[in-house]
């Protein structure tokens, strides 16, 4: 149901665009997908902080192991 609301108001505002003209309607597309992008990068920022927070940080023991592989692949 969203999707088709969706589809609907973007060819209406589409529609309105046209109508402004080339350069007014492309100026004021143009804002519209450059400030989506921009919002979209902006929360994948948000999403990714946000998981590296909740990932479990490796304790003494994990720590002294990948250690100990390291070095014993060094040697091998």
């Amino acid at each position: 149901m969203h999707l088709l609301l969706f589809i609907i108001l973007s060819t209406i505002v589409g529609y309105l665009l046209l109508l402004l003209g080339p350069l007014i309607g492309g100026i004021i597309a143009f804002g519209i997908i450059v400030g989506c992008l921009l919002r979209g990068l902006y929360l994948l920022g948000d999403i990714k902080q946000r998981i590296s927070q909740t990932s479990p940080k490796p304790n003494k023991v994990e720590t002294a192991y990948n250690n100990y592989l390291k070095e014993k692949r060094k040697t091998t």
